[in-house]
C-alpha cells in the first residue's frame, strides 16, 4: 500500500491527523464535542460526573464519569495498579477545573508523549474504550492539500487497538484511503503488519443520509484476529480528486468501535463541516495484567498471584510475550482481580443466553434444566419435553421382538440412505461437472485430438490431496490454493500442482471452456505447462507441472542470503518477459496475467524461470471491483478504471525489474514509509540510483553499471504514467535479451555461476542452499509457439 508521501508529484500527499484528546483540552467549559452520529451532536458517553471517587487506601475509583476497576488505579501508591502499565491519570480539563477526565499515556513515533482519554473500562471482556483519533486530509486548490500531522500514535504496553472489535470508516467525494497499522514488541524483531481499505467515491451517484455502501462512505472490517499497537491512514492520490475539489473538498478516516451507532450524513462532506474535531469511541484490548510472567512462575510465587477471586482462572498471554491475565471460571461472572469478585452465575434469571423451557434450578457455576413433572426430553430446546408413555410394561419376548424388527429396520434403512447418499454424490459430481462445462470441454478436446491434456475425476483429486490435507498446501494467493500431489501425466506417475480456483457462474461456463482450451495449448519454455483439469468441484481445478527450485521471492529473500550476478537477474527477467509477451500476443486470445509478482515466477531446472498463476485470472472477468493483484505491483490507473489491461501487467513487471536490482521488497514491513517505485523515481531524477542498488551487483565493475542503468532506465519507462506511454512486453523482452548479450560478452564464458542448477536439498525443499554452484544455463530463444 502506498505511504502518504508515495505519489507527492500528484494532487494529494499529506494525510494529517488531529487527536481529539487535545481538542477536548483546548475546547471552552461546557462545550460539548460533536460526535459521529445521524445528527453530529452529542459526546461518548453520559456527561461527566463533577465529582471522584476513593477507596480507604486514596486510590481514586471513579474519576468523572468512569469507574476506575482493579487491576487498574489511580492515585499516588504504587498499589493502586496491580502493575505501573495500568496506571492510569486523572486529570482537570482545560477551561473547567472542577470535570475531569481518565486519560493513559501513549507516544508520537518521535518519542513525544501524549494523552489518550478513557471512556469506559470492562474488566469482564478486557477491553476499554479510549477516544479515537480521526485521519483528514483537505483541498486548498487545485493542486495543493493542508498541511496536518501524518505521523503514527502508538499504544503503550500491554494496549492494541482491537481488531476483531473495530472498523476502519472512510469519508469523502472521491477517495482511496487505506490503514495501515503494525503490532511489534520492544524487546522483539518480530513485527505483525495488516492493512483494510475502501473507496468512497460520489461521481457515480450522490450519496444519501444513513448509507455507507461507498457513495461519499464506505466501512471495511480489519484481517486477521491480532492486535494492533498502532496505524495511520493513507489517502491515495492516485484517483483523480479534481473534480471533486471544490464541493467534497475534505476526505476523513477513523478507526472506530464497529458497536458504535454511526450513521452516514452528507453534511460531512461539504466545506467547512469541521468534521475532524468529531469524536468516536475505538476498542482497546490488553495483552497482560501481571508483565515478565507466566502462569506457572506466578502459581510458584503465590504472594504476588493477581487471580485472588476464588473460582478464577489464569491465562497466558500470547506465545511472544511474558504475562499473563485473569479470568472468572465458567459458570462466572465479575473481576477475578478482587477478593470474591467472580460472582455465580443465575442461568435461571437469564432465559435468553441459558434457554429453559421446563424447571430451572441454579448451582454453583452451573444449574439444571429438567422438563416439568409427567414429561421427559431436552427441556433446554423449545417443544422437546413430551408426555410419559401410559401403556403397561411389555414382556421380554415381546421387548425382544420388538428390537430385532427395529435393528433389521434400522439396517435397511441405513442400506438405502448409503446408496442414495452416494447416488446424490454421483448426481452432484456429474451437475458440477456439466455447469463447468465438461461436456464442452470433453467435445473440443475430442475433435482436436489434444491426448496430452487430461480431465481429472474427483476420487483423483480427493485421494492424491488427502481429502486437500493442510499439509498439502504449496502456496496460496488471490486466485486460489495450490497443492503438491502426485497424479498420472501421460502415463506416468508425476509430481504436479492442483491449483483450485473461484467457481464460475452459469454465464461464464462457454468462456470458462474456450479460455481453458487456449490455456491447455499454450507452449513456451518459460510459461508453466497446464496438463490438466477437474470440473467436478464446486471450484475448477487446474494441474499444472510442478516446480522444484521454488521461486524469485526465495532466490532473492531467501535465507541464506546467496550472491546472484548481474547476468542470472537479466536472464531470468528476459525469460519472463518472453512469457507475459507470449501470453499478451497469443494468436487466437490475448491472456492477461494479473497478478506479476516474484512469488509467480517460478524457477524450473538449470534456473530457468517459469511464469505462473495466470490460469485462474483469465477465468474471470477483466472489470474487476476489487483488486485482485497484490497492491505492491499493482498498476495505479487500475484503481480508476478498475479494468485489467496488458499495460498492468507491464507495471508490474517494472516494479519485479526494481526488485531484481535492489534485492529489496517494494513494501517493507520495517519502519520505512515510502514505496520503493516511488525512491526508485527520486533517484533517477536526482542520480542517486547507485545507492538503491543490490552490493552484489555494483562489485562487478564499470562495464556492469553501463548495463545497470539501462535496465534501470527500461524499468522507469514500465512504471510511467499514463499507460500508454509504457513499452510492450515484447519490446521489454528484446531490450532485456539485448542487455543480457552485452554482460554475455564481457564475462568469460568459463566463469562459473554461482546460483544455477538445484542441489539434492533444493530438489527436495524447493529452497535454494549456500552450495549450490554450476555453470550458467544456455540462453533460451524467444521464440512464441503454440501447439
Amino acid at each position: 500500500m502506498p505511504s502518504p508521501n508515495y505519489y507527492s508529484h500528484h494532487h494529494v500527499v499529506v494525510a494529517a491527523v488531529l487527536w481529539l484528546c487535545a481538542a477536548a483540552l483546548a475546547a471552552p467549559p461546557g462545550t460539548a464535542v460533536r460526535a459521529i452520529t445521524g445528527t453530529a451532536s452529542g459526546v461518548v458517553g453520559p456527561p461527566p460526573s463533577l465529582h471522584n471517587s476513593s477507596d480507604d487506601s486514596g486510590c481514586l475509583r471513579r474519576c468523572g464519569d468512569v469507574h476506575i476497576p482493579y487491576p487498574f488505579g489511580a492515585g499516588p501508591a504504587d498499589s493502586c495498579s496491580a502493575s505501573p502499565e495500568l496506571r492510569l491519570q486523572c486529570n482537570h480539563t482545560a477551561g473547567n477545573g472542577s470535570v475531569h477526565k481518565l486519560f493513559v499515556r501513549g507516544s508520537w513515533w518521535n518519542g513525544t508523549d501524549v494523552n489518550i482519554e478513557v471512556v469506559d473500562i470492562d474488566v469482564i471482556q478486557g477491553q476499554m474504550r479510549v477516544v479515537s483519533p480521526i485521519f483528514y486530509s483537505c483541498f486548498i486548490n487545485h493542486n495543493t492539500t493542508s498541511e496536518g500531522r501524518s505521523q503514527r500514535y502508538i499504544l503503550p504496553e500491554p494496549y492494541r487497538f482491537s481488531s476483531a472489535r473495530n472498523k476502519f470508516t472512510v469519508l469523502g467525494g472521491a477517495t482511496a484511503t487505506y490503514m495501515v497499522g503494525y503490532d511489534y514488541h520492544d524487546d522483539d524483531d518480530e513485527v505483525w503488519y495488516a492493512m483494510a481499505g475502501c473507496v468512497a467515491d460520489c461521481s457515480l451517484k450522490h450519496p444519501t443520509n444513513g448509507s455507507c455502501t461507498g457513495i461519499g462512505c464506505c466501512q471495511s472490517t480489519i484481517q486477521g484476529d491480532k492486535g494492533l499497537r498502532y496505524y495511520y491512514a493513507t489517502f491515495d492520490n492516485r484517483v483523480n480528486y479534481t473534480e471533486f475539489s471544490t464541493t467534497y473538498p475534505c476526505a476523513y478516516a477513523v478507526l472506530m468501535d464497529s458497536s458504535y451507532g454511526f450513521n452516514f450524513s452528507t453534511s460531512y462532506l461539504v466545506p467547512k463541516n469541521e468534521f475532524n474535531k468529531s469524536r468516536v469511541p475505538v476498542v482497546l484490548d490488553w495483552e497482560w495484567v501481571i508483565p515478565n510472567q507466566t502462569c506457572r512462575d506466578a502459581h510458584t510465587r503465590p504472594a504476588g498471584y493477581a487471580c485472588v477471586s476464588n473460582h478464577s482462572k489464569c491465562v497466558d498471554a500470547s506465545r511472544r510475550r511474558r504475562g499473563y491475565l485473569c479470568q472468572c471460571a465458567e459458570g462466572f461472572q465479575g473481576n477475578p482481580y478482587v477478593k470474591q469478585g467472580c460472582k455465580d452465575i443465575d442461568e435461571c434469571k437469564d432465559n435468553r443466553t441459558y434457554p429453559c423451557y421446563g424447571n430451572c434450578n441454579n448451582r454453583i457455576g452451573t444449574y439444571d434444566c429438567v422438563c416439568l413433572e409427567g414429561t421427559h426430553g431436552n427441556a433446554s430446546n423449545i417443544g422437546q419435553c413430551i408426555d410419559n408413555p401410559s401403556f403397561p410394561p411389555l414382556t421380554f419376548r415381546v421387548r425382544l421382538a420388538i428390537g430385532i424388527s427395529a435393528g433389521a429396520l434400522v439396517a435397511v434403512i441405513a442400506f438405502l440412505a448409503i446408496k442414495m447418499l452416494l447416488h446424490n454424490r454421483r448426481m452432484k459430481r456429474q451437475a458440477l461437472f456439466q455447469h463447468n462445462g465438461g461436456q464442452l470441454l470433453k467435445h473440443i478436446l475430442k475433435v482436436e485430438g489434444n491426448a496430452s491434456f487430461t480431465v481429472y475425476s474427483r476420487g483423483d483429486i480427493l485421494i492424491a490431496s488427502r481429502n486437500f490435507r493442510k499439509t498439502k498446501i504449496v502456496g496460496e494467493g488471490a486466485h486460489g490454493t495450490v497443492y503438491k500431489v502426485t497424479l498420472d501425466v501421460g502415463g506416468r506417475a508425476a509430481a504436479v500442482a492442483v491449483k483450485r480456483c473461484k467457481a464460475i457462474d452459469e454465464s461464464r461456463k462457454k468462456e470458462f471452456v474456450q479460455e481453458l482450451v487456449i490455456l491447455c495449448h499454450l507452449s513456451h519454455p518459460n510459461i508453466v505447462k497446464l496438463v490438466g483439469c477437474c470440473l467436478e468441484f464446486e471450484a475448477p481445478m487446474l494441474v499444472y507441472e510442478f516446480m522444484q527450485n521454488g521461486n524469485l521471492n526465495q532466490l532473492l529473500h531467501g535465507r541464506p542470503r546467496r550472491r546472484v550476478s548481474l547476468l542470472t537477474r537479466l536472464r531470468i527477467a528476459a525469460e519472463s518477459a518472453e512469457a507475459l509477451a507470449h501470453l499478451h500476443t497469443h494468436p487466437v486470445h490475448p491472456v492477461l496475467h494479473g497478478d506479476v509478482k516474484p512469488e509467480n515466477i517460478l524457477l524450473a531446472d538449470g534456473w530457468i524461470a517459469k511464469v505462473s498463476d495466470f490460469g485462474c485470472s483469465t477465468i474471470k472477468d477483466n472489470v474487476q471491483v476489487v483488486p485482485k493483484g497484490t497492491l505492491a505491483y499493482l498498476d495505479p490507473e487500475f484503481l480508476q478504471s478498475f479494468q485489467l489491461t496488458d499495460k498492468g501487467d507491464v507495471y508490474s513487471f517494472g516494479v519485479v525489474l526494481l526488485e531484481l536490482l535492489t534485492r529489496k521488497k517494494p513494501r517493507s514491513t520495517s519502519k520505512e514509509e515510502k514505496n520503493m517505485a516511488w525512491i526508485f523515481q527520486e533517484s533517477m531524477r536526482q542520480g542517486t540510483l547507485h545507492e538503491l542498488l543490490d552490493k552484489d551487483i555494483l562489485l562487478e565493475g564499470e562495464s556492469s553499471m553501463v548495463v545497470i542503468k539501462q535496465v534501470a532506465e527500461l524499468a522507469s519507462r514500465c512504471l510511467a504514467v499514463p499507460s500508454a506511454t509504457r513499452p510492450s512486453m515484447e519490446l521489454v523482452a528484446q531490450q532485456l535479451r539485448q542487455l543480457q548479450d552485452e554482460v554475455m560478452e564481457v564475462e568469460c564464458p568459463q566463469e562459473v555461476e554461482d546460483v544455477l542448477g538445484p542441489t539434492e536439498m533444493e530438489m527436495t525443499t524447493g529452497y535454494p542452499t549456500a552450495q549450490t554452484v554450476s555453470t550458467e544455463a544456455p540462453r533460451r530463444t524467444s521464440t512464441l509457439s503454440t501447439e
